[in-house]
């Protein structure tokens, strides 16, 4: 295994961590920077529209930058954002910090993959894709529940100097580990847009959002589901969660694992498994062990889907693909907050707490068919070309 693939799953790590310990936080800022709890809860929202947004523009402001040095950078802008949060003497300052970390997010892992993908051997792309966001999910299973802990302890700006260190790590793993890479010859800032000129990047962009737009609709009101309709104690969420963030970090490798294999069969299976747990999900959730054991399993196809999502847009994208892979981070994140939005709707209106869970699987579903539609273009397209090629020699 290159080591440059664990200076970026380092990397993924620090900026999982910081992306959401914020959640374990928000009591301790609100009540230090004297703000509410829904207003120090925009320092998520403020978070993940900065990924969407940031992640194509940072991409297409270094197109002329080597990937490697672009990584630099980007971890420049990580350690940066996190020492603004510690040092932050107010809201404003704080939310400027979150803004400017983010910027890096979506930009890093969308460059990161593509390197990732470059470091091995052929045949084994999906695989190190997963490896670089094993470090995202170990920053749920790791990085997330110790950050808040050390906030709780030592104050929520001890949180930020230790990811701010964490940041510096990743920096410097890129910088001795990671080899340089130049582009490919003719790469540049119209070819990266001409990418995008595909069905294929497109129909995978939407795959991906509402694929995983699923993911969220579900998890975002996991604490209420497993208290309310599960009857856990409080006190047990923390420990769900972990079960929850060991799924991930199984299905995260066994997903890379089969998209090597086979992409497009991967990619349909995990959706479908998705789907399928989701509405089970609106069962289960009433008994202890039924939802335990389903959190479980949700965690790890819930994850098992990033890989084969990534690499189907890596794969669309021929020769430049580093603005249609952070794009497609944008979209994650996109499909992030619209399964969040639809599911917090449909509990104000009174659907109660199974509702993000139907919701859920019907937003995968969706992405499913758009999937299913992908591959059959795909199977389409060589046939249109023989149909072509036979009758230019017929000519």
């Amino acid at each position: 295994m290159p080591l440059a693939l664990l200076a970026l799953a380092l990397g993924a790590f620090g900026i999982g961590t910081t992306e959401f310990v914020i959640v374990g936080l928000l009591p301790d800022v609100a009540g230090d920077l004297s703000v509410s709890i829904p207003q120090a809860g925009l320092l998520v929202t403020g978070y993940a529209l900065s990924v969407v947004i940031g992640a194509p523009l940072m991409t297409i402001a270094g197109n002329r930058i080597p990937r490697r040095g672009m990584l630099l950078l980007l971890m420049g802008f990580f350690v940066a954002g996190n020492l603004l949060c510690a040092i932050a003497p107010d809201y404003g300052t704080l939310l400027a910090g979150r803004v400017v970390a983010a910027i890096c997010h979506g930009a890093f892992f969308g460059i990161g993959s593509v390197v990732a993908a470059r470091v091995v051997d052929p045949g084994r792309e999906a695989r190190a894709v997963a490896l670089m966001f094993m470090g995202l999910t170990l920053a749920n299973v790791l990085g997330v529940p110790l950050g808040t802990l050390l906030g709780q302890q030592f104050g929520w700006r001890a949180t930020f100097w230790v990811v701010a260190g964490l940041g510096v790590a990743g920096l410097l793993g890129v910088r001795f580990l990671v080899p340089p890479q130049e582009r490919e010859p003719g790469a540049g800032i119209g070819r990266e847009l001409a990418a995008f000129r595909a069905p294929g990047v497109w129909l995978g962009l939407a795959t991906t959002t509402l694929g995983f737009a699923g993911v969220f609709a579900s998890f975002t009101y996991l604490a209420p589901m497993m208290t309310d309709l599960a009857g856990f104690p409080p006190a047990a969420v923390s420990w769900l969660l972990v079960l929850f963030g060991a799924g991930l970090c199984v299905g995260n490798y066994l997903g890379g694992k089969a998209a090597d294999r086979a992409l497009m069969p991967t990619l349909y299976a995990v959706l479908g498994g998705l789907t399928v747990v989701l509405l089970l999900f609106t069962v289960t959730v009433h008994t202890r062990l039924g939802a335990a054991v389903t959190v479980a399993v949700f965690g790890a196809v819930a994850f098992a889907t990033v890989p084969p999502l990534q690499l189907r847009v890596l794969r669309q994208t021929g020769g430049a693909p580093a603005l249609a892979s952070s794009a497609n981070i944008s979209a994650f994140n996109l499909g992030n907050a619209l399964g969040a939005w639809l599911s917090g709707l449909a509990i104000d209106h009174g659907l109660g707490y199974t509702a993000p869970n139907w919701i859920g699987a019907l937003l995968t579903a969706a992405g499913l068919g758009i999937a299913l539609v992908s591959g059959l273009l795909d199977r389409r397209a060589p046939r249109e070309r023989l149909v072509t090629d036979r009758a230019d020699v017929s000519a």
